[in-house]
């Protein structure tokens, strides 16, 4: 019924979602120790595919993989913080806002440009975030602003990841996030360290499990399907999010909650949706 890349995406998806109920299980442990778990896994299961396939594992562009990496782990600290202290779907929501943030930072780090309806679509976004901050008490303006923050320098992050696109492998810039992750969480867990107990080691390897199994099926999805046709298949991650949030911890929202998340979504799916079609134009005029 449905094609390989997207059956694939819909598994990434999901797999996602179980990383983040994963970490939210888990709130006694800090979020820069969940990294650090996470990236222990990860960093064995990339290394053996690099070899397997005899990459060079180091690339070439060190810089640029290294901030790459050091950008990517403090957004991921940031948006676990964001997930162990307000509701699952807000925190999810919020982080969505990423896309519209790496558009933007890719004025100046890419030199792309912005037409005037995507400002509007920015626009309906962020006014999603503060209807969803004004209506519901459980969620606090330091951890809005965190979640705020983990999306913005996840921005950051992706922009490198464009400028290393053609002049890396891929599977060495995946390499070089739990590569550098690693001593950064760390380092970050050595001042606030706490012991795993019982089921706290299941969860912690499950979150780097998932998490891996996550980014190889939006991977195999990506090669496999046109990427406008898979990349909103993301925002199902919202759903996900509800549902397990509804189920696992309690979690329900009222309809000005809801209102919120749908204007942020649509926000960014319409820029999504409006980037595509413009570049498709382009690429028909070109011919």
């Amino acid at each position: 019924m449905f094609s390989k890349g997207v059956q694939y995406m819909l598994l990434s998806t999901f797999f996602f979602a179980l990383m983040n109920v994963c970490v939210k299980l888990v709130p006694h442990i800090p979020a820069g120790e969940i990294i650090f778990f996470r990236s222990v896994i990860s960093i064995v299961m990339s290394y053996a595919v690099l070899r397997r396939l005899q990459v060079n594992i180091w690339g070439t562009h060190k810089g640029l993989l290294i901030t790459r990496g050091i950008t990517g782990a403090i957004a991921l600290i940031l948006y676990f913080t964001t997930l162990q202290n307000i509701p699952l779907a807000t925190a999810v929501t919020i982080q969505y806002l990423s896309p519209i943030f790496t558009t933007i930072l890719g004025i100046f780090i890419v030199k792309e440009h912005v037409k005037p309806w995507q400002w509007a679509f920015f626009l309906l976004s962020f006014a999603g975030i503060l209807v969803i901050e004004g209506v519901d008490v459980r969620i606090s303006p330091l951890f809005l602003g965190i979640g705020v923050a983990g999306a913005l320098i996840s921005g950051i992050s992706y922009n490198i990841i464009r400028k290393l696109n053609t002049r890396e492998h891929p599977l060495v810039i995946v390499f070089y996030f739990p590569l550098v992750a690693l001593p950064v969480s760390g380092f970050y867990s050595l001042f606030e360290w706490v012991q795993p107990a019982g089921w706290d080691w299941l969860i912690l390897l499950l979150v780097g499990v998932f998490t891996q199994l996550a980014q190889y099926y939006m991977t195999m999805s990506y090669q496999s399907e046109e990427l406008s046709k898979v990349v909103h298949l993301n925002y199902i991650g919202i759903f996900y999010a509800l549902v397990l949030g509804y189920i696992m911890f309690d979690e329900s929202f009222t309809f000005g909650s809801y209102a919120g998340m749908a204007l942020v979504l649509l926000g960014v799916i319409f820029n999504i949706r409006y980037k595509s079609k413009q570049d498709k134009t382009a690429e028909s005029g070109s011919v």
